[in-house]
């Protein structure tokens, strides 16, 4: 940032004006000052700030404000109150950093985009504008902000007592877990400009949040041409997995063609992520999909089915492609209490022949379909 302010000095009122609106204050302490005024050990500021992303600062660039006091401070109580544990303050800390990162990229983005907009139809000068938003918009975008992460910490926290005092000390959780993947992503990207490219994931992901959201699900992440999301009722997965298929199928809606991998079981969540074997079997039962399939692992299929699988002689035939020769669905026993018979009255299964992917010998799949 100092090469930029000395190579071109008509720049530096402008983002000295900015990160006076952004931090409160001028940048006027060097890192030890703040440390020192925190009441933190230089070492620990500074794990926090690596941990963080922060930009690298020398021992003499006056890069901080009483802002970046007061937030040590806090960091200090936390760690003393053991929010932020030994075992934890690696993680948690690293995993704010990249949100905020991503965030602010975006937000950066979307208000340059703004003052450029503004310059042009007010005649004004592009920086001048970026201050000006600046103060418009960032209240706003803090206030609200706050208040999702509010509503999502009260959700989390819903989740996490239902479950009971036993169940919450630990972090696996039954869930159902899907892959929704774009299918011929590759060859499509390479006919779109950048702006349609980004209009098109831009697409996809809305609308399948939306439809994930309504089934009662969330979205974990989005990996480019690929949506992971969760739900504890396998059904609402299911039926969010089928309606994101089925409207991939239709010619007339723009939702591009996708395919899906759904698993039930055991899930590791942790720092807004899932992990283990159910999370991977979901990835490569979405590989082995064709375009419009819905492919479930065997704990997926027990609870939706009301049945318990075991090996039945013989092997089924097929592939994952829609209206390809499967076997019918294989028998089995009632699950018992917990089974869903308004959900095996829902739903058609073909079981596919096993498999060998990645990490599963002979996996075993089916096909998922409306009733």
């Amino acid at each position: 940032m100092t090469g930029a302010r000395d190579s071109q000095p008509e720049l530096a009122g402008a983002l000295e004006a900015v990160e006076e609106t952004l931090l409160g204050s001028r940048p006027h302490l060097t890192r030890g000052e703040v440390a020192a005024l925190a009441g933190v050990p230089i070492q620990q500021a500074e794990q926090l700030w690596r941990l963080l992303g922060f930009p690298h600062a020398a021992d003499d660039d006056r890069a901080f404000t009483e802002s970046d006091v007061q937030a040590l401070r806090l960091a200090r109580d936390l760690i003393r109150l053991g929010v932020i544990g030994p075992d934890s303050q690696a993680a948690l800390v690293r995993t704010w950093g990249r949100s905020f990162a991503r965030l602010a990229e975006w937000q950066t983005r979307l208000l340059a985009d703004l003052a450029l907009d503004l310059a042009l139809d007010a005649e004004v000068d592009a920086a001048a504008g970026v201050t000006s938003l600046a103060g418009e918009v960032l209240p706003r975008l803090e206030a609200l902000q706050a208040y999702a992460w509010r509503r999502h910490l009260a959700s989390a926290a819903s989740r996490l007592l239902t479950v009971g005092p036993t169940a919450a000390g630990s972090l696996g959780v039954p869930l159902a877990v899907c892959f929704v993947d774009i299918v011929g992503y590759t060859s499509r990207s390479k006919s779109l400009s950048e702006a349609e490219l980004v209009a098109w994931l831009e697409r996809f992901e809305s609308e399948a949040t939306l439809v994930v959201v309504e089934a009662g699900g969330r979205i974990i992440k989005t990996i480019g041409d690929e949506v992971l999301f969760v739900a504890e009722d396998p059904v609402g997965a299911a039926e969010a997995a089928l309606q994101l298929t089925a409207r991939g199928q239709d010619d007339d809606d723009p939702f591009p063609a996708v395919r899906a991998g759904l698993a039930y079981g055991e899930v590791l969540a942790r720092l807004g992520d899932v992990f283990g074997p159910v999370v991977n079997v979901a990835s490569r039962l979405t590989s082995l999909a064709r375009p419009g399939a819905v492919l479930v692992d065997q704990g997926a299929y027990e609870v939706l089915s009301g049945l318990t699988f075991d090996d039945v002689p013989g092997e089924p035939t097929g592939t994952a492609e829609p209206g390809a020769s499967l076997v019918p669905e294989a028998a089995g026993e009632p699950a018992g209490p917990d089974a869903a018979p308004e959900a095996a009255a829902t739903y058609r299964f073909r079981r596919l022949r096993r498999t060998s992917v990645k990490g599963y010998a002979k996996l075993p799949a089916w096909v998922l379909r409306p009733a």
